[in-house]
């Protein structure tokens, strides 16, 4: 960092980079008055012109929402993505889906802008079984998922079975009026539904390694 910077200068500065990763733009004054304490729109602009002069932040005071984080800040805010970990994914037989309640809004994971193209598309599961370990997809690792309702033949996908109510994690490959799922383990068969049975939910991207 440029220079030390007071604990309520750290607090300013912590709000300025979580509120523009979270709505890519900067909040106002009155907005960061409100979040930590200040109730004077003077002082918030004091500290503001004090972070301006020891190079965390630049202003234009003529714009409402004219703060712009500069040097590590901005570094930070424009590398990294947070992207949401829905939950678990069977890559063995179908589990029920979590229940929407089950979600946790605040589970992400943080990935670069290199990994994530279109982060309004883009969600993570964490994989529960064996069935895909031949594709190199073990138990416990984390696929990236691209938001879609079709996939080519032999492509990697989140299938949801309707009449189970369950998904999976399979090669997809439509076979007339059926669809084969397919895993990636010798030990394991094809597993096999009619077309209106099954719903594509998703793409895979990548995996993400979990080292233990």
């Amino acid at each position: 960092m440029a220079r030390e910077i007071s604990e309520r200068q750290k607090q300013i500065l912590d709000y300025l980079q979580n509120f523009i990763e979270e709505n890519q733009f900067p909040p106002t004054i009155r907005e960061i008055g409100r979040r930590v304490g200040i109730s004077s729109t003077s002082v918030v602009k004091y500290n503001l012109e004090a972070l301006e002069k020891k190079g965390y932040i630049e202003r234009d005071p003529d714009i409402s929402r004219g703060i712009r984080l500069v040097g590590e800040m901005a570094s930070r805010i424009s590398d990294l993505i947070q992207v949401p970990l829905l939950g678990p994914i069977a890559a063995g037989s179908p589990i029920p889906i979590p229940d929407a309640t089950s979600f946790d809004p605040e589970r992400t994971i943080e990935l670069t802008r290199d990994i994530v193209k279109d982060p309004n598309t883009t969600y993570a599961l964490e994989v529960q079984g064996d069935s895909m370990i031949d594709a190199l997809i073990n138990d416990g690792d984390i696929v990236l998922m691209r938001h879609t309702r079709r996939v080519e033949n032999g492509e990697m996908a989140a299938i949801w079975l309707r009449d189970e109510e369950s998904t999976t994690l399979k090669r997809f490959y439509l076979e007339g009026k059926r669809v084969r799922l397919q895993p990636a383990n010798p030990t394991m068969g094809p597993m096999y539904y009619p077309a209106e049975n099954v719903e594509v939910m998703g793409k895979v991207l990548c995996v993400i390694r979990q080292l233990n």
